[in-house]
């Protein structure tokens, strides 16, 4: 995208205490920000991951609120509006992009008037009585209304997002989709992010990884059941939850245990964090009860996999389960669930999915569960695994044209369409 708009990227080299000038890759124009090794302590895992990260997850973990967090959260996202109006004029667009960055459009604003500046979140905006705790909030909700669109995953956060600026900042709401702040029309889009489907479509058709999809249910020994797992390690994604429902669908079953086998994929995550260090040894446990339970010498009901899978791996995954169990207790999106649908070619496989993930306003042909009720998934599970043929089809033929229908590509057209159109 940027590549065709001749456009220039604005971010983090990725190291601290790196400060390397403006340079050129892959054709396009890339503009460091630098950050010191306590920035991105203080302003990435305290303000960002320990104060917003939790509070726009409808604080299922406690938000930490510390001012001196909060002031190099300001002071970052003023360096990023600096370096982004070095590389924007009057009339150029800048997209600015998700809840590290916030108060920049309101920044950058001040710095080149003549810009028109969208910024995109893709995390939930929390409900006005989670949000409201903020104790910096009309000073999010001010840098969030410097843009001409803000723009967000579903209609419930745009609608969350519309009550808070009218009731905690003063905006005047003219409509589901403006608002009017300082007599400036703010636009507010619901644009769900997507995935490039055809690549996921197309790698899951190779003679490979159709290959690799086999050798995975032979190593688990051939359950007519295969049950999928596939989440970064991080407390919003409701693994512990999903794990005991799948120890009670075997407890339920006892004859039919042996019929299943559930693999849940862990990729690391924010491995610094105490937080994240103690969900990794809570799920751990939590896998050990099942497995001794359950399992017998020479067979385990869950493989737990704690890394990151190469692409292809990924797919065969995809490819081999025939349940997706996505059931995050609060996600924007989840594209996962996404991928899980693009990869199932032969239109078959069932995705079970939380009435909490962005992903459930569009893919309503999926089984759609409440991710804290442990039984209620645990029947849905068994449901799904007994799922006739017939409706399988119909269900993922409605899923695989949702997200066909809306790729990354149309994603991204209709974000910048409606910038240009302001």
């Amino acid at each position: 995208m940027l590549q065709n708009a001749d456009g220039a990227w604005v971010g983090w080299p990725g190291i601290s205490d790196f400060d390397p000038p403006p340079f050129e890759y892959d054709g396009i124009y890339q503009q460091p920000v630098p950050l010191s090794e306590e920035e991105v302590d203080s302003f990435y895992f305290g303000f960002c991951n320990g104060t917003l990260w939790p509070l726009y997850h409808d604080a299922i973990v406690a938000p930490e609120y510390h001012r001196h967090t909060w002031r190099p959260y300001v002071a970052v996202n003023r360096r990023y509006a600096e370096a982004t109006a070095k590389v924007v004029g009057p009339g150029d667009i800048a997209w600015v992009q998700d809840y590290q960055l916030q108060l920049v459009p309101e920044m950058l604003r001040a710095m080149v008037p003549d810009a028109t500046i969208g910024f995109y979140l893709h995390i939930p905006f929390p409900p006005i009585e989670v949000f409201a705790r903020l104790p910096w909030r009309r000073q999010i909700l001010e840098g969030l209304l410097g843009a001409d669109v803000v723009a967000f995953q579903t209609r419930q956060s745009s609608a969350n997002f519309s009550r808070a600026a009218r009731l905690l900042a003063g905006a005047q709401v003219v409509g589901r989709r403006e608002v009017l702040w300082h007599g400036r029309p703010v636009h507010l889009q619901s644009a769900p992010i997507a995935i490039d489907t055809a690549e996921f479509d197309q790698m899951a058709q190779s003679p490979a990884v159709r290959q690799r999809a086999a050798e995975i249910r032979s190593e688990l020994g051939d359950p007519e059941t295969v049950i999928l797992g596939m989440d970064r390690l991080d407390y919003t994604k409701g693994i512990d939850l999903r794990l005991k429902a799948f120890g009670a669908l075997l407890e339920n079953a006892p004859r039919d245990r042996h019929t299943y086998a559930f693999v849940q994929v862990a990729v690391p995550s924010r491995e610094q964090v105490p937080a994240y260090q103690q969900l990794r040894v809570d799920i751990e446990q939590i896998v050990g009860r099942i497995n001794g339970e359950f399992g017998e010498p020479g067979w385990a009901p869950v493989s737990y996999l704690y890394r990151t899978l190469p692409f292809e791996e990924l797919i065969a995954y995809y490819v081999a389960a025939n349940v997706m169990l996505v059931t995050p207790l609060r996600d924007g999106m989840n594209l996962v669930a996404k991928e899980y649908v693009a990869s199932r070619f032969e239109d078959d496989g069932v995705l079970v999915l939380s009435e909490f993930a962005g992903a459930a306003e569009q893919l309503r042909a999926a089984l759609i569960v409440n991710p804290y009720d442990v039984d209620a998934v645990a029947e849905t599970l068994a449901y799904a695994a007994g799922m006739p043929e017939q409706e399988q089809r119909r269900r993922m033929r409605r899923l695989r044209n949702t997200v066909r229908k809306s790729d990354v590509f149309q994603w991204a057209n209709d974000c910048l369409a409606t910038l240009e159109v302001r």
